[in-house]
């Protein structure tokens, strides 16, 4: 498995960005092909993470594709700074 984290600093309005995530970019995600698990995770103070995970690496670099398009096309102004992207390959999990 490989996953993809990727952190938003300086979100403006974490609710809506969470209600934009679950109505748009969640079923995204799920058409992509070695689809796992998605998870939006609001840390507070501005800050939200999320996490993809995809049977293969393919999956996962769709994943951050469809991530900065979405985000460019409907959250600019709620996550208004880059974020940082890691990506790699799963090698513990419960």
């Amino acid at each position: 498995m490989y996953a993809a984290v990727r952190r938003y600093e300086g979100v403006t309005d974490s609710a809506e960005a969470a209600r934009l995530v679950n109505e748009g970019f969640v079923p995204l995600m799920r058409q992509v092909s070695g689809f796992v698990a998605y998870y939006w995770i609001d840390t507070g103070d501005g800050v939200m993470i999320s996490t993809s995970v995809f049977q293969d690496q393919a999956g996962v670099e769709e994943s951050i594709s469809r991530a900065a398009g979405f985000v460019r096309d409907n959250l600019a102004s709620l996550l208004p700074n880059p974020p940082q992207v890691m990506a790699g390959e799963v090698v513990a999990f419960a």
